[in-house]
């Protein structure tokens, strides 16, 4: 097809979605300036309450999410690392260790301080070294043996920090369990209480309101500049304190009250990871000035009249989306994903590793002496065997499994929710399956074998590939460098 069959199609869809956009937008506007003229006072309040400040309150969530679990998230990892549950269970013989783990633990995550006790032994490691022996005659040591006896996995405990000179401190404080699931100590991370401050405020000057937490118990527990040091439970606020009961009871809602003769908004929301209500308030006269302009066009008109240009654009390049896709992720020669594809799935496992604390693994594999097939048998044969090998492994590979080229003759797997040892028999499976399968090319038998190597990611692997991939493709070197058609992990 020529140059100029291509454009004429595609400008006269160009031009009939020019025209149609043109008239959406025209009938959008006037539909916007008709219904400004019947929305009242009363709709604007409605609007905020139901949908503006509930809006503002989720996306303070999420950032609350982003900002204050990772140190849950980062102690739980710790919990569960199998190096301090080794190091412990071997009888803590190298102290240093145990150290430099923690302090690598706090730089890596900016932490202010990083912690380990052993129930069997009593002693405070932290990232500094050796804190000291905690006893249940000390009253500072209460926490720990508090942490002992609980239910659940994890605490989160405002208290001051010894290391760090009594500075008040939010400690995440996770229970730690060997193999066997007996208990073997505590572990965790702290956040200075002035840094989640600094996160409050943050979230102040973001949204532009007022943002407070509070315990089960309705005791203001942290809050941001413009409030009162004076308020220290709800029921000392005028105007909320005939709904404390209500709010503490409910996992969240919306509220309107009156405070000082003025009219504010108020929206609540239980943080369960915490146990801490938000809080998020706004005056009513400020909110309702600054909406009135933007509830209707930037609302209206922009969700409504934009919400109906995405849809005809869905239409017009809908037809082409599987095609680009497919082109920008597949491979031509042999069906399978290509290296653009491999980083992106790469990057949702990551995501989903962080969200669901699962394992995975890469294994590299490369074709033993490829370029002599090619300078044997030409490179078309060459071709036929990449196609073979993409064949030959996919039966070998479970449906989570993602086979990826690499590039030229290598090869990437991506094995989602398997650990070193599995991922090391499947590709042991993976090489035998190759060795053993012959494949005729022009009537002439090719045997060819397969090298790989393997790795799994670890705590201290960061969100980008080359860190496991560099781990897998110095294993792969490790097979040739042996010998070739083996496996070699690398831990």
């Amino acid at each position: 097809m020529n140059k100029g069959t291509i454009e004429y199609p595609m400008q006269k869809r160009k031009i009939r979605l020019i025209i149609i956009l043109t008239l959406m937008l025209s009938t959008g506007f006037l539909l916007t300036s008709l219904a400004s003229y019947f929305v009242s006072r009363a709709s604007l309040r409605e609007e905020i309450m139901q949908n503006e400040l509930p809006l503002t309150s989720d996306n303070i969530y999420s950032e609350i999410q982003r900002d204050l679990l990772q140190p849950v998230f980062i102690s739980s990892l710790m919990a569960s690392d199998t190096f301090l549950r080794d190091w412990v269970i071997s009888g803590e013989n190298d102290t240093k260790k145990i150290v430099r783990y923690l302090k690598e633990i706090k730089v890596r995550y900016g932490t202010v301080t990083s912690f380990f006790v052993s129930e069997k032994t009593g002693i405070y490691y932290q990232s500094g070294g050796i804190l000291k022996t905690v006893s249940s005659d000390d009253e500072r040591d209460k926490w720990y043996f508090r942490v002992r006896d609980m239910p659940s996995d994890y605490e989160i405990n405002v208290d001051t920090d010894m290391a760090n000179h009594d500075t008040m401190t939010i400690f995440i404080n996770y229970r730690v369990y060997d193999y066997d699931g007996n208990y073997i100590g505590a572990t965790g991370v702290g956040l200075t209480v002035y840094a989640v401050k600094q996160l409050i405020e943050k979230y102040q000057d973001k949204f532009e309101r007022k943002i407070f937490f509070v315990d089960e118990n309705g005791i203001i527990v942290l809050y941001g500049s413009g409030f009162s040091s004076d308020l220290k439970n709800i029921s000392d606020i005028e105007g909320i304190a005939p709904l404390a009961m209500e709010i503490l009871s409910t996992s969240g809602n919306s509220f309107h009250y009156k405070k000082d003769g003025h009219s504010f908004l108020l929206n609540t929301r239980h943080i369960p990871e915490f146990g801490w209500h938000l809080f998020v308030e706004q005056s009513e006269t400020k909110a309702l000035k600054g909406i009135v302009v933007t509830l209707f066009f930037n609302v209206i008109v922009c969700v409504l009249i934009t919400s109906v240009v995405l849809f005809m654009i869905h239409l017009t390049i809908s037809a082409y989306q599987q095609k680009l896709e497919e082109m920008a992720t597949l491979d031509k020669l042999t069906g399978i994903y290509n290296r653009q594809a491999f980083s992106i799935l790469f990057t949702e496992m990551i995501k989903e590793v962080h969200r669901r604390f699962i394992p995975f693994s890469v294994v590299m594999m490369d074709i033993d002496h490829f370029k002599l097939i090619n300078d044997t048998h030409g490179h078309i044969a060459g071709d036929a065997v990449l196609r073979h090998l993409a064949s030959v492994t996919r039966t070998v590979l479970r449906d989570s499994d993602l086979l990826c080229r690499w590039g030229g003759e290598e090869f990437i797997l991506l094995l989602k929710e398997c650990r070193l040892d599995d991922a090391v028999n499947l590709a042991e499976k993976i090489r035998k399956k190759v060795e053993d399968t012959r494949f005729s090319w022009l009537g002439t038998e090719l045997v060819f074998t397969v090298s790989l190597g393997v790795s799994q990611w670890n705590l201290l692997d960061d969100r980008e590939e080359d860190s496991i991939v560099s781990r897998a493709d110095k294993a792969l070197y490790m097979a040739k460098e042996q010998g070739r058609n083996r496996v070699v992990k690398r831990v």
